[in-house]
Order: structure tokens, then sequence, then C-alpha cells
């Protein structure tokens, strides 16, 4: 008999959280597979958190920069709050920091992100610019999971965005975020359906 409970799910952000925010979002519509329980920084002072508090989403910081080179401290500080609020998937929302081995496989097949890009094409930064620069007639956006080489895990999910003939990276960058913000929320959904079926 599947778990009937929406699974409960954090997002860590360091910047606006405009992903998380759709996140919330869907997970506040009725019949929704999953919740967000809690929003999750690194940066106490991310625009995110305002925004998760006024949609009555309970949030945390812990700032990386108390920890000093130490990102496994950091990171044990992070697994135990999400630990505290009984998270069972972790999203990744601009979450700004490379992961270490060791949350990566703490949180292994339970933790998602999403990623500017059709990957595998544009790992890592700049994506629009190098889309744009190798003339590419699409671009798009990808919900993978989370590994230990950088944007490298199986992808869950992807939208494509055409590229037109006077795009600049800012202007194709905010028709890829308006993707995002109806790929990530659906294929977390789809995610999250999954695991309650195991």
């Amino acid at each position: 008999m599947p778990d009937p409970r929406p699974v409960r799910v954090a997002v860590l952000i360091s910047g606006a959280g405009s992903n998380m925010a759709a996140l919330i979002d869907a997970g506040q519509q009725d019949g929704a597979p999953f919740e967000v329980v809690l929003v999750l920084s690194n940066k106490p002072d991310a625009g995110g958190l305002a925004v998760a508090q006024a949609k009555g989403v309970a949030t945390a910081t812990v700032d990386h920069r108390a920890f000093g080179t130490d990102r496994q401290a950091h990171e044990q500080a992070l697994d135990a709050a999400l630990t505290a609020h009984d998270v069972e998937v972790v999203a990744l929302a601009g979450y700004m920091r490379l992961l270490t081995p060791w949350l990566v496989g703490r949180w292994s097949d339970r933790m998602l992100n999403i990623h500017p890009s059709l990957l595998p094409k544009y790992p890592g930064l700049d994506t629009h610019a190098r889309a744009i620069a190798a003339g590419d007639a699409e671009a798009g956006c990808s919900v993978h999971l989370v590994t230990e080489g950088v944007d490298e895990g199986p992808v869950l999910g992807q939208s494509a965005v055409p590229v037109q003939a006077d795009d600049t990276p800012a202007s194709l960058s905010q028709r890829v975020l308006a993707a995002e913000h109806a790929l990530y929320p659906r294929t977390l959904a789809d995610f999250c359906r999954q695991i309650r079926s195991l």
C-alpha cells in the first residue's frame, strides 16, 4: 500500500529563490505528492528566506563562512538541520556551493538539482552564453539527480527553449528561467510519486 503522505522536501538556496518559490507553491496545491517543509540557505541575507517565510515555510541558515575551509563540517551542520525536519528529499535551487562526496553520498538518489542547459551540454557556468556562441537552435533546462560529478547525474526531466536570433545571455536566461519554474515542480512531483510507490 503506497504511503499517502506528501514527501517532505527541503530546498537549498543561496539567493532570491525563484525556483524555490515555484516548488513551494506547487507543494501547497491540493493533492500534491510533496510538501516543502524547510528552506535552508548558506547565506543569512538570501532573499529567498523572506519569500519562504511569507509562504509559511520554516527556514534555517547555516552560514558557510563560520566553518572556514572545512566544507564537510558545514555540510554536517546542514544535514543535521535536514534530519531535524524529517526531510526525505532535497531539492537544490540556486545553491551556489559545490558539494562534497560526503553530503552527496548521504543523500544519494534523494537529491535533485536544476541546471540551465540541456544536459549533457554545458555543465557548469555561463550556459546561456555558451549556447549562443555555439549557434545552438535551442537551449533549455534539466532536472537531474546529484552525483559527485558536476551536473553529471541522471537527467529526470528537460524543457527546451528556442534560441532567438537577437538573444543575449540575459534575454535567453529569462526565458529559460520561466521554463525552469514549470519543469522543476513537475519533475519533483513525478519523482516523489515514484518514491511513494516503491
